[in-house]
């Protein structure tokens, strides 16, 4: 049995949650599933443990995963080489194939599986199902020229509606990045350009990013818990804000801007990260604010 100084602590864990909980009911929380939290089967179950209790306790959880080594192992399998340019994967037909196959077919629903073992509701849908994401042909620059990398999608719209409908009722979506253009073709999709799209069109409370850093630090590799999106440009100017860091803390103040009213860049390794960043007082990433 255990003492009264621990029963205690937890009592007071569970007191500290409480305004949080209560400013949080019946909000929006978008949470984009990737990285090593996908690698390990323990952070599998840690993170859908997380979701399930997020819907329980009256909020609304949408997921929205990558799956990068999932259709790299799918590539190296069918002997089809991974290429990347400015960090996109180049996706010629054969590649769109298995990518489809593996992020709709395998990935999406496992993690359906894994928050239904959890007791959740988890469904499985794609931006191709009733073009929930509309696209089109992304041509990214490289060195300075306009790029055609293949099957790869810019986002046109999202259709919060439907995505809505699974929300108000007990279900946990699960969207899988790949998005369909005007004509039926599907198109891979960046997942954190998913994630910040539905947050966005869904004027989400929270867009949650799990990644494998540990937040944004200072000069002094110390984390910095709360950013102003105000802030930003200074922070990349004097490089406290560097490398690929930077174009992800962008994509979450262009969230901000469109109405999403707080970004989390979370450590994806850490157990029950998102129950730590939500529920605790100091959290243990970087939230980024209007």
């Amino acid at each position: 049995m255990q003492d009264m100084e621990t029963l205690i602590k937890k009592a007071g864990i569970l007191v500290e949650a409480l305004p949080y909980i209560q400013k949080l009911y019946g909000k929006i929380v978008v949470v984009k599933y990737g990285g090593n939290a996908m690698l390990s089967e323990e952070l599998k179950h840690s993170v859908m443990e997380d979701v399930t209790l997020l819907k329980y306790i009256g909020m609304k959880p949408i997921i929205v995963h990558g799956g990068g080594p999932d259709i790299s192992a799918a590539l190296s399998a069918f002997g089809i080489e991974s290429k990347f340019v400015g960090g996109l994967r180049v996706t010629d037909k054969p590649t769109m194939d298995i990518a489809q196959m593996v992020l709709v077919g395998k990935t999406n629903k496992e993690i359906v599986a894994q928050i239904s073992q959890n007791g959740g509701h988890g469904i499985g849908i794609s931006g191709i199902d009733n073009e929930i994401i509309l696209c089109k042909k992304l041509m990214p620059e490289v060195d300075g020229e306009k790029t055609d990398i293949g099957y790869v999608g810019e986002i046109v719209s999202v259709d919060a509606e439907t995505i809505l409908k699974f929300t108000e009722g007990d279900y946990i979506p699960v969207i899988a990045p790949v998005g369909v253009d005007e004509t039926g073709q599907s198109y891979n999709i960046n997942a954190d350009t998913v994630a910040a799209a539905v947050a966005t069109a869904l004027k989400a409370e929270k867009l949650m990013l799990l990644t494998n850093v540990e937040g944004v630090k200072d000069k002094d590799d110390q984390i910095l818990y709360v950013i102003n999106e105000g802030e930003v440009e200074a922070l990349i100017q004097n490089g406290t804000i560097s490398g690929g860091m930077i174009p992800k803390v962008q994509s979450c103040v262009e969230a901000i801007h469109k109405g999403v009213n707080r970004v989390h860049i979370i450590d994806g390794r850490i157990p029950h990260c998102l129950l730590l960043e939500i529920f605790t007082d100091t959290g243990i990433g970087t939230m980024i604010t209007k």
